[in-house]
């Protein structure tokens, strides 16, 4: 028998388990045609459906309206929270900040204080470990100029000293990936990044595959688009999850992938999310 060693090719798969949930996406929107928002009446009752239905990752959101209500903002609630998501095997890696988005710092001087929201729940988060800082810059904040764009280089650099060990802010913006590469590369590598929404990538028709722009992606949210058009069940967009989901693979991606999808009609949120994921599980 041949003493030849036999090398054994280990394929380059993104697991299952990290693929993780949106936030509000298990239960009714709490405020009346709002997609995302924190659900402050429900939100223990949808991470025991989250564990009855074997999802161990969420995103947490926190919105500018039910701030107050909100634990991750309060930090008398902080180590309640945790032992909460402890007992019930949930993860929570990253954060969403759409209080960012709902009052834009760098478009109106009043809008100032959300900044320091953002110094407060990313100190509250250190005891919770939640890596990622997520700071939209699409919608209400999309850029529209150079000087928005300074100042929000300026403001946000001033949180490298104030993020922890590991912790990054990761920008989702509705730039195409080469003007997001230049515009992020502005900035210290070791502490921000991108969050890569695949809803953007079928909405502006933009193409995901240089791996210039992919190295600096660190969490991705999971959603679908007709070109131009609004947010979708997963597969019926004009995103390519098979094409897209291989050369993540290829570049070796280990973050976490959000499902992020349309809501549900008739309030049958556990179905329709349970109906994406399979999707995506099909794939991976």
């Amino acid at each position: 028998m041949s003493n030849k060693k036999i090398k054994i090719v280990k394929k380059n798969l993104i697991k299952k388990n990290n693929l993780g949930f949106m936030q509000g996406r298990l239960v009714s929107s709490e405020k009346k045609n709002r997609i995302q928002y924190f659900p402050e009446k429900n939100w223990k009752k949808e991470i025991l459906i989250a564990k009855k239905n074997k999802f161990k990752i969420m995103e947490w959101t926190a919105n500018i309206e039910n701030l107050k209500k909100n634990p991750i903002y309060l930090e008398k609630q902080i180590k309640d929270l945790k032992n909460f998501l402890l007992e019930n095997n949930m993860q929570v890696s990253s954060l969403t900040c759409d209080f960012l988005m709902q009052k834009p710092f760098f478009k109106n001087n009043k809008n100032k204080f959300v900044l320091d929201i953002l110094r407060k729940i990313i100190k509250n988060s250190q005891t919770l470990g939640i890596k990622y800082f997520i700071v939209p810059l699409v919608d209400q904040s999309s850029i529209q100029n150079k000087r928005q764009e300074d100042k929000i280089r300026i403001a946000m650099k001033k949180f490298e000293k104030k993020l922890y060990k590991n912790s990054k802010i990761l920008f989702e913006i509705d730039y195409s990936p080469k003007k997001s590469v230049q515009f992020i590369k502005s900035f210290n590598s070791s502490k921000f990044g991108i969050n890569l929404d695949t809803g953007d990538g079928a909405g502006y028709g933009y193409n995901y595959e240089n791996k210039s722009y992919l190295k600096y992606v660190k969490n991705i949210h999971l959603k679908d688009k007709k070109y131009k058009g609004k947010s979708i069940r997963l597969g019926r967009g004009d995103f390519d999850f098979k094409k897209f989901l291989k050369i993540i693979k290829k570049i070796k991606y280990k973050g976490n992938l959000i499902l992020q999808p349309a809501r549900a009609k008739n309030n049958r949120n556990v179905y329709e999310l349970n109906l994406n994921r399979k999707y995506i599980n099909k794939l991976l």
